[in-house]
């Protein structure tokens, strides 16, 4: 994992199912909103087309209502790339992966989270050794099924609509 954000998760409930969530820089004033997560059960990720689940990653590593949110799969979508400097949304959105097992998170960043929050990695790693996971353990084509992904912007011909009426008012 070649980059990491700072993300914080405001959502709602869209339905038992599902949750949707802006994604910020930062908890207080002066944050950038900088992308948007929908977050599914088990259940619904499992009834999804195979082509779209390695775009989905597990959640069982995060620490937020683990009770629920780690039985969950998410797809998250960047529009601002802050980690690069960008001053404002520039480029085509990515399609970012959370946490998923213990090594990824880069010491640097902990080090800040534990010093700006008073939060211990450690403890927080063992509030998670209680929690049950997914029932049916993390599925193989989830996040991103270990392979790296890249959004790619290509160029098509559109064929011109003949047959569609043009209206302008």
């Amino acid at each position: 994992m070649s980059r990491q954000v700072e993300a914080h998760h405001y959502c709602g409930h869209q339905n038992k199912e599902m949750r949707q969530c802006l994604i910020y820089d930062g908890p207080v004033v002066d944050v950038r909103p900088i992308g948007l997560e929908y977050i599914i059960s088990e259940n619904l990720f499992l009834t999804l087309p195979n082509e779209e689940k390695p775009l989905r990653h597990s959640r069982e590593y995060e620490r937020q209502d683990l009770d629920k949110v780690c039985k969950t799969y998410g797809k998250t979508i960047h529009f601002w790339q802050v980690d690069r400097g960008d001053s404002l949304p520039l480029g085509l959105p990515q399609t970012m992966m959370a946490l998923t097992r213990e090594e990824q998170l880069k010491e640097d960043l902990a080090q800040d989270i534990e010093k700006r929050f008073g939060v211990s990695i450690e403890k927080e790693r063992a509030n998670r050794a209680h929690t049950k996971g997914l029932e049916h353990g993390i599925h193989p084509l989830a996040n991103t099924a270990g392979k790296g992904l890249e959004t790619e912007l290509r160029e098509e011909e559109l064929k011109p609509a003949q047959s569609v009426p043009r209206v302008f008012v």
